[in-house]
């Protein structure tokens, strides 16, 4: 980033014709980048998937726990985020990319994409909690209803949750506001996306995978 910065207050770039002379100048895919005269090539975005211990964050930095990108062994880390954040509590699949329009489709509310996650508990569920959770649940401090979920019961202690949303603590805070408690969380899949690699380890996305999950 500073090397291009220094580009630019050389006017050495263009986009298009037009000189840039600001490194917030706005360029899209389908815009010609040149400099010095000469056509810059974009390099390929990348797509991993990561299944994410526990006590492992999904932000950069943290004074007590480590990041889950450390666990990456690629050139150019810093490029990458996680699209879609688990808790440090929370384990199983995260998405990592260094395309944010392809990571802000995915991750928006609007696109409807659907996450599983199994659930422990400390109390049995109800059977009321289907359609409870099918209705929409009010969570504390807010004034809307969660959007429909699907709550599969395996046994009085452990469920399989399926939502399209991703509020702030959503899962753990459906379930207290139906009077139970989440003991731990794994998400396993994401869209068509189905968790196949043992914990800690990561791969890349196949092209037909990366296409599945672009909404």
């Amino acid at each position: 980033m500073a090397e291009a910065m220094v580009l630019i207050e050389e006017r050495r770039v263009h986009v298009d014709d037009l000189l840039v002379v600001s490194a917030a100048h706005q360029v899209h895919k389908n815009n010609q980048v040149t400099l010095n005269g000469q056509v810059l090539i974009a390099r390929p975005s990348r797509y991993l998937l990561l299944n994410k211990p526990i006590d492992m964050i999904c932000s950069t930095v943290d004074d007590k726990y480590p990041t889950a990108l450390s666990l990456l062994k690629v050139d150019r880390l810093s490029e990458l985020h996680i699209a879609g954040r688990l808790d440090v509590d929370t384990t199983g699949l995260i998405l990592i990319t260094d395309d944010g329009h392809w990571s802000f489709n995915l991750t928006s509310p609007q696109s409807g994409c659907e996450k599983v996650y199994k659930v422990s508990l400390s109390k049995p569920i109800s059977l009321d909690a289907v359609q409870q959770f099918h209705k929409g649940v009010l969570l504390h401090g807010e004034s809307k209803l969660t959007l429909p979920a699907k709550l599969e019961i395996i046994n009085p202690h452990n469920v399989l949750l399926t939502i399209t949303e991703g509020r702030y603590h959503q899962v753990k805070r459906m379930f207290f506001a139906i009077g139970n408690k989440v003991t731990s969380l794994h998400r396993q899949k994401i869209g068509s996306l189905e968790l196949d690699i043992d914990i800690g380890e990561w791969r890349n996305l196949t092209t037909a995978e990366v296409k599945a999950l672009s909404y």
